[in-house]
């Protein structure tokens, strides 16, 4: 029986895409969060690009009192960085190994697709596409942080060594603080990545400057 794969809303910019964006969402979010922001992006009708936003499990959630939500692993404490739910977020990584696996069988190499996230999501993208085997076109992680630092070091792929890596994050983010981000970044920095970072006025949330980022960063790395 195959392995079956996260449900998720798909939309394509053009006919016949030659790339593709796996989008993930945050915590108590589902797929459609990011769906309206494609056409905010501004990218030319020629670049066909196939964007996939899958829809997290639903499970308890230990930091809201174990209410079931969407989520891509646990939430163990506020600390985020200090206890985490490895076994949530290697389980999730595989999943969205499973994506990746899609996208390649009908016909996107893995140097034509982007993992993305927010949050959860974002983390998730960082936790997954340093450690493919095959190299990326980019990651891009919004309000994030980058989880289980400790193992990527020794886990990293030598293929995505170089992977262009948009990072954003807002100065009065309440839930991943901008210090944790910024940590997570110079992390980063000191394996060896590079990373093309942005800060917004705002909490934890998206805003239109940062879209237009994302916009003409994904035009650069898709081109």
């Amino acid at each position: 029986m195959p392995d079956t794969l996260l449900s998720a809303i798909e939309l394509a910019t053009g006919d016949s895409p030659k790339s593709s964006v796996i989008w993930l969402h945050g915590l108590g979010a589902d797929g459609n969060d990011f769906v309206p922001v494609v056409d905010e992006l501004g990218l030319p009708p020629q670049l066909a690009v196939r964007f996939i936003f899958p829809h997290a499990p639903m499970q308890p959630v230990t930091i809201n009192s174990g209410f079931v939500m969407r989520a891509w692993y646990d939430v163990l404490n506020q600390d985020m960085s200090f206890r985490e739910d490895e076994t949530g977020i290697r389980r999730s990584q595989q999943e969205i190994e499973k994506l990746i696996t899609k996208e390649k069988d009908r016909g996107i190499g893995a140097s034509r697709i982007v993992l993305a996230g927010f949050s959860q999501g974002g983390a998730i993208a960082l936790q997954t596409g340093l450690r493919h085997p095959e190299r990326l076109a980019g990651i891009m992680t919004l309000s994030c942080y980058l989880p289980l630092a400790s193992t990527l070091a020794a886990e990293a792929s030598a293929a995505n060594r170089d992977v262009p890596i948009f990072m954003a994050h807002g100065t009065a983010d309440p839930l991943i603080p901008l210090p944790l981000a910024s940590l997570s970044r110079e992390h980063l920095k000191q394996l060896g990545y590079q990373v093309e970072w942005h800060q917004y006025l705002m909490p934890h949330s998206v805003c239109q400057e940062e879209i237009q980022d994302i916009g003409q960063w994904l035009q650069h790395v898709l081109a």
